[in-house]
């Protein structure tokens, strides 16, 4: 069994915004409800990480996942093994107001994940300027493995996608949990944020028009829907 980190280190790893967390739900085998395809993950075990983002904080200060409650609208995403890639494909359309196919969409999605690819196995001199995405990659599994598992159209996108895409196609993206997960039983329908990327790019500049933030809606189920 792993060593506990100690509590200085824990408070060092908040402050950088590398600390890591789990969101623990009662079976890890599958992402799909009643709604969705059966998928089987490429690992095992009971629970799934996901690193939050605590720093740079969202707004004007505070912990993302304190900051008041928001509402939207879930349009579910077809839960494949590709639903962070379809959810972020399909929200990047929609804020450019163009429609996607099924056939579109699911192309889109792998060609995202293969970009991440691209750059994390295929490039060593790029490879490096995504660091933090390499430390959520390492934590688990070796780079060699990783890079066997995301070469296959079922490969479940998270963490360290999400900070590669953010800065590989300069798109803000902000993820939410549902409040009543987030409150352990609660009834409440809205979404709190929980990480942030890319925020730079929502911003724009002299050179740059801003994007859109993308929302994301990851659920205890390992899946992910997009927010409208």
């Amino acid at each position: 069994m792993a060593e506990k980190p100690s509590n200085e280190t824990i408070l060092e790893q908040l402050k950088n915004g590398v600390a890591k967390f789990e969101l623990v739900s009662v079976t890890a085998r599958s992402i799909s409800t009643h709604d969705y395809q059966t998928f089987q993950p490429s690992f095992s075990g009971t629970s799934h990480r996901f690193f939050a983002r605590i720093s740079p904080p969202i707004g004007n200060g505070g912990s993302p996942a304190m900051k008041k409650v928001e509402r939207y609208s879930v349009l579910r995403v077809t839960g494949d093994g590709r639903c962070l890639f379809r959810a972020l494909a399909k929200g990047m359309a929609m804020n450019k107001g163009i429609p996607l196919s099924p056939r579109d969409e699911r192309e889109d999605a792998d060609d995202l994940r293969m970009a991440v690819k691209e750059v994390i196995c295929n490039n060593g001199k790029e490879r490096h300027q995504y660091e933090e995405a390499l430390v959520a990659i390492t934590v688990d599994e070796s780079l060699k493995r990783y890079c066997q598992r995301i070469g296959r159209p079922d490969f479940w996108g998270g963490e360290s996608e999400l900070l590669v895409l953010s800065k590989l196609i300069r798109q803000p993206i902000t993820v939410y949990l549902p409040e009543h997960e987030h409150t352990r039983g609660g009834r409440g329908t809205g979404f709190i944020p929980i990480a942030e990327y890319g925020a730079e790019f929502s911003k724009g500049s002299v050179t740059r028009k801003p994007k859109k933030v993308v929302r994301l809606l990851y659920t205890g189920r390992n899946h992910y829907d997009l927010l409208i």
